[in-house]
Protein backbone atom coordinates (compact mmCIF):
# COMPACT_ATOMS: atom_id res chain seq x y z
CA UNK A 1 0.00 0.00 0.00
CA UNK A 2 0.87 3.66 -1.05
CA UNK A 3 1.31 5.51 2.30
CA UNK A 4 1.81 9.37 1.73
CA UNK A 5 3.81 11.43 4.57
CA UNK A 6 4.11 14.68 4.48
CA UNK A 7 7.78 15.85 6.52
CA UNK A 8 11.11 14.36 5.95
CA UNK A 9 12.40 14.88 9.39
CA UNK A 10 13.32 12.39 11.82
CA UNK A 11 8.99 11.68 12.72
CA UNK A 12 8.50 11.23 8.87
CA UNK A 13 11.56 9.05 7.96
CA UNK A 14 11.37 6.85 10.83
CA UNK A 15 7.52 6.38 10.20
CA UNK A 16 8.79 5.67 6.13
CA UNK A 17 11.81 3.54 7.26
CA UNK A 18 9.34 0.81 9.44
CA UNK A 19 6.07 1.14 6.79
CA UNK A 20 9.03 -0.32 4.61
CA UNK A 21 9.55 -3.03 6.95
CA UNK A 22 5.65 -3.81 6.98
CA UNK A 23 6.14 -4.23 3.01
CA UNK A 24 4.32 -0.89 2.63
CA UNK A 25 5.72 1.57 -0.01
CA UNK A 26 5.78 5.18 1.70
CA UNK A 27 6.48 8.43 -0.60
CA UNK A 28 7.92 11.27 1.94
CA UNK A 29 7.00 14.53 0.65
CA UNK A 30 9.29 17.26 2.26
CA UNK A 31 8.87 20.95 1.86
CA UNK A 32 12.31 22.27 2.18
CA UNK A 33 15.62 21.48 0.00
CA UNK A 34 17.44 19.35 3.11
CA UNK A 35 16.28 16.25 5.27
CA UNK A 36 16.15 16.19 8.81
CA UNK A 37 13.00 18.94 9.85
CA UNK A 38 14.61 20.04 13.48
CA UNK A 39 17.91 18.41 13.04
CA UNK A 40 18.36 20.07 9.36
CA UNK A 41 22.28 20.47 8.44
CA UNK A 42 24.08 22.76 6.21
CA UNK A 43 27.38 23.54 4.34
CA UNK A 44 28.50 26.91 4.24
CA UNK A 45 31.11 28.34 1.38
CA UNK A 46 34.10 27.18 3.60
CA UNK A 47 32.49 23.76 3.41
CA UNK A 48 31.68 23.97 7.43
CA UNK A 49 28.82 22.58 8.71
CA UNK A 50 26.23 24.82 11.05
CA UNK A 51 22.84 22.54 12.40
CA UNK A 52 19.94 23.41 13.21
CA UNK A 53 20.55 22.58 17.47
CA UNK A 54 23.23 20.88 18.98
CA UNK A 55 21.79 16.91 19.19
CA UNK A 56 23.40 15.17 22.02
CA UNK A 57 22.15 11.40 22.18
CA UNK A 58 21.48 9.91 25.33
CA UNK A 59 21.53 6.21 26.43
CA UNK A 60 17.95 6.87 27.65
CA UNK A 61 16.88 6.93 23.99
CA UNK A 62 15.78 3.20 23.28
CA UNK A 63 14.00 3.75 19.97
CA UNK A 64 16.68 6.11 18.75
CA UNK A 65 19.56 3.60 19.14
CA UNK A 66 17.59 0.89 17.73
CA UNK A 67 16.89 2.59 14.96
CA UNK A 68 20.37 3.15 14.53
CA UNK A 69 20.87 -0.77 14.70
CA UNK A 70 18.74 -1.40 12.36
CA UNK A 71 20.31 0.58 10.16
CA UNK A 72 23.94 -0.42 11.01
CA UNK A 73 24.90 2.87 11.60
CA UNK A 74 25.14 2.63 15.72
CA UNK A 75 28.84 3.32 15.54
CA UNK A 76 28.63 6.36 14.12
CA UNK A 77 27.86 7.91 17.88
CA UNK A 78 30.44 9.27 19.56
CA UNK A 79 29.71 8.15 23.32
CA UNK A 80 31.57 10.16 26.04
CA UNK A 81 32.40 9.77 30.04
CA UNK A 82 29.39 8.89 31.81
CA UNK A 83 29.17 12.73 33.41
CA UNK A 84 27.38 15.59 33.60
CA UNK A 85 29.61 18.84 33.51
CA UNK A 86 28.46 22.37 34.61
CA UNK A 87 30.31 25.54 34.76
CA UNK A 88 29.90 27.47 38.31
CA UNK A 89 29.42 31.29 37.37
CA UNK A 90 30.45 32.29 40.61
CA UNK A 91 33.84 30.64 40.24
CA UNK A 92 34.61 31.71 36.12
CA UNK A 93 36.23 29.26 34.03
CA UNK A 94 35.99 26.38 37.00
CA UNK A 95 33.32 23.06 36.41
CA UNK A 96 31.64 21.10 38.59
CA UNK A 97 30.88 17.35 37.67
CA UNK A 98 28.41 14.66 38.45
CA UNK A 99 30.34 11.92 37.48
CA UNK A 100 28.51 8.66 37.25
CA UNK A 101 29.61 5.14 38.38
CA UNK A 102 29.78 1.94 36.45
CA UNK A 103 27.76 0.39 39.03
CA UNK A 104 23.38 -0.49 38.65
CA UNK A 105 21.07 2.42 38.77
CA UNK A 106 19.45 3.90 40.20
CA UNK A 107 22.68 3.89 42.55
CA UNK A 108 24.83 5.06 39.48
CA UNK A 109 23.01 8.28 39.81
CA UNK A 110 22.82 8.89 43.40
CA UNK A 111 26.59 8.38 43.54
CA UNK A 112 26.71 11.00 41.27
CA UNK A 113 25.07 13.68 43.16
CA UNK A 114 26.34 12.35 46.53
CA UNK A 115 30.15 12.56 45.73
CA UNK A 116 29.07 15.94 43.82
CA UNK A 117 30.64 18.77 46.59
CA UNK A 118 30.37 22.13 44.44
CA UNK A 119 26.75 22.60 43.76
CA UNK A 120 24.55 20.83 46.40
CA UNK A 121 25.06 21.30 50.46
CA UNK A 122 24.31 17.15 51.99
CA UNK A 123 20.40 19.05 53.35
CA UNK A 124 19.56 19.87 49.89
CA UNK A 125 20.47 16.26 48.11
CA UNK A 126 18.42 14.49 50.88
CA UNK A 127 15.70 16.90 50.50
CA UNK A 128 15.80 15.97 46.84
CA UNK A 129 16.06 12.72 47.17
CA UNK A 130 12.83 12.36 49.30
CA UNK A 131 11.32 14.39 46.94
CA UNK A 132 11.98 12.30 43.77
CA UNK A 133 10.88 9.39 45.70
CA UNK A 134 7.41 9.24 44.85
CA UNK A 135 8.19 9.85 41.10
CA UNK A 136 10.50 6.40 41.44
CA UNK A 137 7.75 4.47 43.18
CA UNK A 138 4.71 5.73 42.22
CA UNK A 139 5.33 5.27 38.58
CA UNK A 140 4.07 7.06 35.46
CA UNK A 141 0.79 7.61 36.19
CA UNK A 142 2.46 10.00 39.33
CA UNK A 143 4.63 11.50 36.79
CA UNK A 144 1.41 12.50 34.73
CA UNK A 145 -0.53 13.56 36.89
CA UNK A 146 2.13 16.01 37.89
CA UNK A 147 1.15 18.06 34.32
CA UNK A 148 -0.85 20.52 36.48
CA UNK A 149 2.12 22.11 37.81
CA UNK A 150 5.39 23.93 37.04
CA UNK A 151 8.64 22.17 38.15
CA UNK A 152 9.32 25.08 40.06
CA UNK A 153 5.98 24.57 42.06
CA UNK A 154 6.03 20.76 42.39
CA UNK A 155 10.26 21.43 43.83
CA UNK A 156 8.40 23.71 46.24
CA UNK A 157 5.99 21.13 46.90
CA UNK A 158 8.22 18.46 47.52
CA UNK A 159 10.75 21.10 50.33
CA UNK A 160 12.99 21.61 47.49
CA UNK A 161 14.54 24.79 48.51
CA UNK A 162 15.52 27.65 45.48
CA UNK A 163 19.28 27.09 45.39
CA UNK A 164 18.64 23.77 44.28
CA UNK A 165 16.94 25.10 41.13
CA UNK A 166 18.76 27.97 40.34
CA UNK A 167 22.14 25.29 40.51
CA UNK A 168 21.01 22.47 38.93
CA UNK A 169 17.36 22.53 37.33
CA UNK A 170 17.73 25.68 35.41
CA UNK A 171 20.32 24.55 33.34
CA UNK A 172 18.50 21.02 32.82
CA UNK A 173 15.20 22.58 32.06
CA UNK A 174 16.66 25.30 29.39
CA UNK A 175 18.56 22.05 28.04
CA UNK A 176 15.84 19.51 27.66
CA UNK A 177 12.73 21.95 27.19
CA UNK A 178 14.54 25.87 25.91
CA UNK A 179 12.13 27.20 29.10
CA UNK A 180 12.68 27.66 33.02
CA UNK A 181 11.96 25.62 35.93
CA UNK A 182 9.09 28.09 36.14
CA UNK A 183 7.20 27.73 32.89
CA UNK A 184 7.76 23.84 32.19
CA UNK A 185 5.52 20.97 32.99
CA UNK A 186 6.77 19.11 36.05
CA UNK A 187 5.66 16.11 33.93
CA UNK A 188 8.81 16.10 31.49
CA UNK A 189 11.46 16.67 34.03
CA UNK A 190 10.11 14.19 36.28
CA UNK A 191 10.01 11.55 32.71
CA UNK A 192 13.70 12.52 32.06
CA UNK A 193 14.79 11.82 35.65
CA UNK A 194 12.96 8.51 36.11
CA UNK A 195 14.78 7.16 32.91
CA UNK A 196 18.33 8.34 34.36
CA UNK A 197 17.59 6.60 37.74
CA UNK A 198 15.94 3.75 36.20
CA UNK A 199 18.70 2.58 33.13
CA UNK A 200 22.47 1.84 33.85
CA UNK A 201 23.37 4.23 31.10
CA UNK A 202 20.16 6.19 30.49
CA UNK A 203 22.50 9.54 31.09
CA UNK A 204 25.76 8.93 29.29
CA UNK A 205 25.66 11.51 26.09
CA UNK A 206 27.01 10.63 22.53
CA UNK A 207 27.81 12.76 19.50
CA UNK A 208 27.20 12.11 15.95
CA UNK A 209 30.74 11.58 14.34
CA UNK A 210 29.20 14.48 11.41
CA UNK A 211 25.93 16.28 10.44
CA UNK A 212 22.60 15.24 11.30
CA UNK A 213 21.85 14.85 7.48
CA UNK A 214 24.40 13.34 6.20
CA UNK A 215 24.95 10.57 9.06
CA UNK A 216 21.72 10.36 10.26
CA UNK A 217 19.46 11.10 7.78
CA UNK A 218 20.67 9.91 4.88
CA UNK A 219 21.02 6.79 5.81
CA UNK A 220 17.44 6.40 7.08
CA UNK A 221 16.40 7.51 2.95
CA UNK A 222 18.76 4.96 1.53
CA UNK A 223 16.92 2.40 3.58
CA UNK A 224 14.00 3.46 2.27
CA UNK A 225 14.53 3.77 -1.73
CA UNK A 226 16.38 0.79 -1.57
CA UNK A 227 13.14 -0.67 -0.44
CA UNK A 228 11.29 0.78 -3.14
CA UNK A 229 10.30 3.72 -1.11
CA UNK A 230 10.89 7.19 -2.33
CA UNK A 231 12.11 10.61 -0.78
CA UNK A 232 10.88 13.77 -2.34
CA UNK A 233 12.86 17.44 -1.86
CA UNK A 234 11.14 20.49 -2.47
CA UNK A 235 7.80 19.21 -1.87
CA UNK A 236 5.67 21.43 -0.12
CA UNK A 237 2.18 20.81 1.42
CA UNK A 238 -0.23 23.33 0.14
CA UNK A 239 -3.16 21.44 0.88
CA UNK A 240 -5.12 18.76 1.89
CA UNK A 241 -7.66 17.38 -0.27
CA UNK A 242 -11.05 15.76 0.66
CA UNK A 243 -13.51 13.73 -0.77
CA UNK A 244 -17.30 13.65 0.43
CA UNK A 245 -17.57 11.82 3.36
CA UNK A 246 -14.30 14.11 4.79
CA UNK A 247 -11.09 11.48 4.29
CA UNK A 248 -8.29 12.38 2.52
CA UNK A 249 -8.37 12.66 -1.42
CA UNK A 250 -5.52 13.65 -2.00
CA UNK A 251 -2.19 16.12 -1.08
CA UNK A 252 -1.75 19.09 -2.92
CA UNK A 253 2.12 19.89 -3.58
CA UNK A 254 2.91 23.60 -4.27
CA UNK A 255 4.54 23.46 -7.69
CA UNK A 256 8.20 25.76 -7.34
CA UNK A 257 9.47 27.77 -9.45
CA UNK A 258 6.73 28.43 -12.11
CA UNK A 259 5.71 24.62 -12.60
CA UNK A 260 1.72 23.50 -11.75
CA UNK A 261 0.78 22.16 -8.33
CA UNK A 262 0.60 18.61 -8.32
CA UNK A 263 -2.10 16.52 -6.74
CA UNK A 264 -0.33 13.67 -4.80
CA UNK A 265 -2.62 10.09 -4.24
CA UNK A 266 -2.37 7.54 -1.89
CA UNK A 267 -3.83 4.74 0.11
CA UNK A 268 -3.03 6.57 3.76
CA UNK A 269 -1.13 9.99 4.53
CA UNK A 270 0.80 11.10 7.29
CA UNK A 271 1.32 14.63 8.57
CA UNK A 272 5.05 14.68 10.22
CA UNK A 273 5.36 18.22 10.32
CA UNK A 274 5.18 20.46 13.49
CA UNK A 275 2.17 21.15 14.84
CA UNK A 276 1.83 25.21 14.33
CA UNK A 277 2.29 24.85 10.25
CA UNK A 278 -0.33 21.47 10.77
CA UNK A 279 -3.03 23.84 12.23
CA UNK A 280 -2.59 26.27 9.23
CA UNK A 281 -3.26 23.82 6.95
CA UNK A 282 -5.88 21.20 7.92
CA UNK A 283 -8.93 21.36 5.99
CA UNK A 284 -12.04 23.78 7.81
CA UNK A 285 -14.45 20.61 8.10
CA UNK A 286 -11.82 18.71 10.64
CA UNK A 287 -11.07 22.64 12.59
CA UNK A 288 -14.45 21.44 13.46
CA UNK A 289 -14.06 18.20 15.64
CA UNK A 290 -12.76 18.25 18.74
CA UNK A 291 -9.72 16.28 18.15
CA UNK A 292 -8.26 18.78 16.17
CA UNK A 293 -9.55 22.03 18.06
CA UNK A 294 -7.24 21.00 21.07
CA UNK A 295 -3.94 20.98 18.86
CA UNK A 296 -4.56 24.83 19.31
CA UNK A 297 -3.64 23.99 23.16
CA UNK A 298 0.12 23.25 21.26
CA UNK A 299 2.44 25.68 20.23
CA UNK A 300 6.25 25.50 19.29
CA UNK A 301 9.09 27.04 21.17
CA UNK A 302 11.46 29.36 19.99
CA UNK A 303 15.23 28.37 19.71
CA UNK A 304 18.33 30.35 18.77
CA UNK A 305 21.67 27.19 17.43
CA UNK A 306 24.60 29.96 17.46
CA UNK A 307 28.22 28.34 15.85
CA UNK A 308 31.04 30.16 16.60
CA UNK A 309 34.29 29.72 14.77
CA UNK A 310 37.40 30.90 17.20
CA UNK A 311 41.36 31.62 15.95
CA UNK A 312 42.46 29.19 18.58
CA UNK A 313 41.47 26.65 21.19
CA UNK A 314 39.57 27.70 24.24
CA UNK A 315 38.84 23.98 25.59
CA UNK A 316 40.07 20.62 25.16
CA UNK A 317 36.63 19.53 27.19
CA UNK A 318 35.29 16.80 24.92
CA UNK A 319 31.54 16.87 26.57
CA UNK A 320 28.45 18.94 26.36
CA UNK A 321 28.38 21.66 29.47
CA UNK A 322 25.78 22.72 30.77
CA UNK A 323 26.26 26.86 30.82
CA UNK A 324 24.22 28.00 33.76
CA UNK A 325 24.31 31.53 31.89
CA UNK A 326 21.36 33.41 32.13
CA UNK A 327 21.27 33.76 28.32
CA UNK A 328 22.63 30.31 27.14
CA UNK A 329 21.76 26.43 27.82
CA UNK A 330 23.91 24.44 26.58
CA UNK A 331 27.37 23.78 24.67
CA UNK A 332 29.82 22.05 23.64
CA UNK A 333 33.23 22.45 21.58
CA UNK A 334 32.71 20.56 18.21
CA UNK A 335 36.08 20.49 17.23
CA UNK A 336 36.85 18.12 19.90
CA UNK A 337 33.55 16.00 20.47
CA UNK A 338 33.12 15.51 16.51
CA UNK A 339 35.23 13.68 14.84
CA UNK A 340 33.76 15.37 11.74
CA UNK A 341 34.66 18.99 12.90
CA UNK A 342 37.50 18.25 14.45
CA UNK A 343 40.37 21.27 14.77
CA UNK A 344 43.33 20.57 16.78
CA UNK A 345 44.48 24.18 16.82
CA UNK A 346 40.61 25.93 17.09
CA UNK A 347 37.58 25.71 18.48
CA UNK A 348 33.86 25.84 17.18
CA UNK A 349 31.46 26.05 19.58
CA UNK A 350 27.95 25.44 19.23
CA UNK A 351 25.68 26.92 21.58
CA UNK A 352 21.87 27.02 22.63
CA UNK A 353 20.34 30.41 23.45
CA UNK A 354 17.42 29.63 25.95
CA UNK A 355 14.72 30.59 26.80
CA UNK A 356 14.86 32.89 23.28
CA UNK A 357 11.35 34.25 23.21
CA UNK A 358 13.27 37.62 23.63
CA UNK A 359 15.72 37.25 21.19
CA UNK A 360 14.59 35.75 18.13
CA UNK A 361 13.69 38.64 16.46
CA UNK A 362 17.08 40.60 17.29
CA UNK A 363 19.74 40.88 14.74
CA UNK A 364 22.29 38.10 14.70
CA UNK A 365 25.05 40.75 15.92
CA UNK A 366 23.01 41.39 18.70
CA UNK A 367 22.71 37.56 19.39
CA UNK A 368 26.49 37.01 18.89
CA UNK A 369 27.48 40.17 20.41
CA UNK A 370 25.76 39.15 23.94
CA UNK A 371 27.22 35.43 23.31
CA UNK A 372 31.07 36.64 23.11
CA UNK A 373 29.69 38.64 26.68
CA UNK A 374 29.20 35.68 28.26
CA UNK A 375 32.21 33.58 26.94
CA UNK A 376 34.25 36.20 28.54
CA UNK A 377 32.48 34.56 31.82
CA UNK A 378 33.02 31.31 30.76
CA UNK A 379 36.60 31.30 29.02
CA UNK A 380 38.03 34.40 31.27
CA UNK A 381 41.67 33.39 30.40
CA UNK A 382 41.10 33.45 26.59
CA UNK A 383 39.01 36.65 26.80
CA UNK A 384 40.89 39.03 28.96
CA UNK A 385 44.26 40.40 28.44
CA UNK A 386 46.22 41.74 25.37
CA UNK A 387 45.75 39.03 23.60
CA UNK A 388 41.73 37.47 23.64
CA UNK A 389 40.56 34.73 21.05
CA UNK A 390 39.19 36.28 18.01
CA UNK A 391 36.33 35.29 16.20
CA UNK A 392 36.49 33.95 12.82
CA UNK A 393 32.99 33.70 11.90
CA UNK A 394 29.49 32.61 13.01
CA UNK A 395 26.21 30.94 11.85
CA UNK A 396 22.88 31.48 13.77
CA UNK A 397 20.28 29.41 13.58
CA UNK A 398 16.87 30.93 14.77
CA UNK A 399 14.04 27.81 14.71
CA UNK A 400 11.06 30.54 15.43
CA UNK A 401 8.77 27.62 16.30
CA UNK A 402 10.36 24.03 17.32
CA UNK A 403 9.50 21.04 19.81
CA UNK A 404 6.22 22.01 21.76
CA UNK A 405 6.11 24.10 24.48
CA UNK A 406 5.67 22.19 27.45
CA UNK A 407 4.27 24.29 29.87
CA UNK A 408 2.05 22.93 32.43
CA UNK A 409 -1.48 21.04 31.39
CA UNK A 410 -0.14 20.31 27.77
CA UNK A 411 -0.67 16.81 28.25
CA UNK A 412 -4.21 16.49 27.49
CA UNK A 413 -3.74 18.40 24.13
CA UNK A 414 -0.97 15.96 22.77
CA UNK A 415 -2.87 13.98 20.02
CA UNK A 416 -2.67 10.25 19.71
CA UNK A 417 -0.97 8.97 16.20
CA UNK A 418 -4.39 7.67 15.00
CA UNK A 419 -6.64 10.92 14.30
CA UNK A 420 -10.92 10.35 13.86
CA UNK A 421 -10.06 10.49 9.97
CA UNK A 422 -10.10 6.83 8.85
CA UNK A 423 -6.84 7.50 6.20
CA UNK A 424 -5.03 10.26 8.19
CA UNK A 425 -2.32 9.60 10.46
CA UNK A 426 -0.29 11.76 12.86
CA UNK A 427 3.39 11.39 13.13
CA UNK A 428 5.55 14.01 15.39
CA UNK A 429 7.82 14.63 18.99
CA UNK A 430 4.19 16.39 19.99
CA UNK A 431 1.97 13.46 19.54
CA UNK A 432 1.39 11.47 22.66
CA UNK A 433 4.28 9.32 23.37
CA UNK A 434 6.70 8.42 27.22
CA UNK A 435 9.14 11.16 25.59
CA UNK A 436 9.22 14.53 25.53
CA UNK A 437 9.78 16.82 22.48
CA UNK A 438 12.92 15.50 21.55
CA UNK A 439 14.86 13.54 18.87
CA UNK A 440 13.84 10.58 20.67
CA UNK A 441 10.41 11.12 20.79
CA UNK A 442 9.87 12.02 17.11
CA UNK A 443 11.80 8.55 16.09
CA UNK A 444 9.39 6.51 18.94
CA UNK A 445 6.14 8.64 17.26
CA UNK A 446 7.26 7.34 13.30
CA UNK A 447 7.44 3.78 14.87
CA UNK A 448 4.04 4.27 16.83
CA UNK A 449 2.54 5.23 13.49
CA UNK A 450 3.76 3.07 11.32
CA UNK A 451 2.33 -0.04 13.45
CA UNK A 452 -1.00 1.85 13.20
CA UNK A 453 -0.64 1.82 9.97
CA UNK A 454 0.07 -1.61 9.32
CA UNK A 455 -2.46 -2.93 11.35
CA UNK A 456 -5.07 -0.99 9.23
CA UNK A 457 -4.19 -2.59 6.40
CA UNK A 458 -2.77 -5.53 4.98
CA UNK A 459 0.59 -6.43 5.80
CA UNK A 460 2.89 -7.58 2.55
CA UNK A 461 5.71 -9.35 5.16
CA UNK A 462 4.06 -10.18 8.35
CA UNK A 463 7.55 -11.21 10.24
CA UNK A 464 8.25 -7.65 9.87
CA UNK A 465 5.77 -5.88 11.64
CA UNK A 466 7.40 -7.74 14.67
CA UNK A 467 10.24 -4.75 14.23
CA UNK A 468 7.78 -2.35 15.45
CA UNK A 469 6.33 -4.09 18.47
CA UNK A 470 9.33 -5.72 20.09
CA UNK A 471 10.89 -3.74 22.94
CA UNK A 472 13.89 -1.89 21.75
CA UNK A 473 17.05 -2.51 23.17
CA UNK A 474 19.66 -0.19 24.44
CA UNK A 475 23.21 -0.80 24.41
CA UNK A 476 25.25 2.43 25.39
CA UNK A 477 26.91 0.05 27.65
CA UNK A 478 29.51 -1.00 25.07
CA UNK A 479 29.90 2.48 23.45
Amino acid sequence: MRVAIAGAGLAGLSCAKYLTDAGHTPIVLESRDVLGGLVAAWKDSDGDWYETGLHAFFGAYPNMLQLLKELGIEDRLQWKEHTLIFNQPDKPGTLSRFDVPDIPSPFNVIASILRNKDMLTWEQKIRFAVGLLPAVVRGQKYVEDMDKYSFLEWLKRQGVDERVTSDVFIAACKALTFINPDEVSATILLTALNRFLQEQYGSKIAFLDGSPTERLCSPIVDYITERGGEVRLNAPLKEILLNADGTVKGYLIRGLNGAEDEVFTADMYVSAISVDPLKVILPKPWKQMEFFQKLEGLEGVPVINLHLWFDRKLTEIDHLLFSRSPLLSVYADMSNTCREYANPNRSMLELVLAPAKDWIAKSDEEIVAATIAELEKLFPDHFGGDNPATLLKSHVVKTPRSVYKATPGRQQYRPAQVTPIANFYLAGSYTMQRYLGSMEGAVLSGKLTAQAISEALPVANPSNLQTLTRPPATNAATA
